[in-house]
């Protein structure tokens, strides 16, 4: 079954869209190039085309600027920024991880090469900095500093994340914090860079971040059982990918530490130098699935939306800005596979 999309995304996209696209466009033509084809503005040859993405986060900044009273609006740059920075660690990790495709097409260091794929990441993180101190008041300077707060704990977690693809004894307390700092702490911002940036209470602020960063974890569970078991149309990517690579995504961290001979056996097969089979890839996500690793995530699916929910109702916000919110969390975590 498909999720509805809800309603607050739709109008992100048609709020933040052009205010992406006219940002990207600052960029010199070689770097905007790469930009504008990776955020799906463009394809390959430069010519238009209708915009990638979700706009997930985008949709959740300028919900926590309608938190605080404003009009949608004016969280524009903040959601910019928030969506910036997210496709700066997207350009990256394709190049970290040797994803070939992404949103059902090349990757754009396929398309460009690495260096310029480089480039253009780093410039849609000075971007987003430069939408956010063009405010004049010290609520810009303050949403950017939250932003580079996200960034640094994504790159610890990034780096966390790759130091595991070197180690056999990955506890899954560790494999959760790096995911906290992956994943969960980009949505904790966009979850409360809008509010931030109009100078929203800071009880409001860190409540939101809450809220954003159970979601975020829930997110990447999500996200984890379909690198396993989601199909290549909601994915993008190949069938099993995850377990292709060998990634130690936490289903799998939770199946290796389970103590099962399910999970003892799944480690000889990802230990092995030799490639993975098809046939191969099928025994790891049965044996997965058999250790409990399967369980285990989709359960703490659950416990992280219902602190989510909790965090969030602890901040008082507006009934419908609450049910956008949640609206839009229960969506990202759909399980399609």
């Amino acid at each position: 079954m498909t999720a509805v999309i809800p309603e607050g995304v739709t109008v992100a996209r048609d709020l933040v869209g052009p205010a992406i696209a006219a940002a990207v466009d600052r960029l010199t033509p070689e770097v905007r190039a790469v930009a504008a084809y990776h955020l799906g503005l463009a394809d390959a040859e430069g010519r238009p085309t209708s915009p990638g993405g979700k706009a997930l986060r985008p949709a959740l900044a300028l919900l926590s600027a309608r938190a605080t009273g404003a009009e949608p609006k004016r969280g524009v740059p903040a959601a910019v920024a928030v969506e910036l920075v997210h496709n700066f660690s997207l350009l990256h990790d394709d190049i970290m991880d040797g994803d070939q495709e992404r949103r059902h097409r090349p990757t754009a260091w396929k398309v460009y090469g690495i260096g310029p794929a480089i480039l253009a990441g780093d410039a849609l993180l000075m971007l987003a900095q430069d939408l956010l101190l063009e405010d004049s008041g010290p609520h810009g300077s303050w949403a950017a500093r939250c932003v580079n707060a996200a960034v640094l704990r994504l790159i610890a977690g990034q780096g966390s994340d790759l130091a595991f693809e070197k180690r056999d004894d990955v506890t899954l307390s560790e494999c959760m914090t790096m995911a906290g700092g992956k994943t969960a702490a980009l949505m904790a911002c966009a979850c409360s860079v809008g509010a931030v940036y109009l100078g929203a209470p800071p009880a409001l602020a860190m409540g939101l971040a809450a809220f954003g960063s159970h979601v975020g974890m829930a997110f990447q569970l999500t996200d984890d059982l379909l690198g396993i078991w989601g199909e290549p149309e909601v994915t993008g990517k190949p069938v099993r990918a995850d377990l292709r690579a060998r990634k130690k995504s936490l289903p799998v961290v939770a199946a290796l530490t389970s103590g099962l001979g399910q999970g003892l056996e799944l480690g000889k097969l990802l230990a092995s130098p030799e490639p993975l089979t098809e046939d191969d890839l099928m025994h790891a996500a049965r044996l997965v699935e058999e250790a409990g690793g399967k369980r285990w995530a989709e359960a703490e699916v659950d416990n992280q939306l219902a602190e989510a929910g909790r965090c969030l109702a602890e901040t008082g916000v507006p009934d419908d800005v609450r049910a956008e919110f949640t609206a839009i969390a229960q969506f990202i975590t759909t399980r399609q596979y």
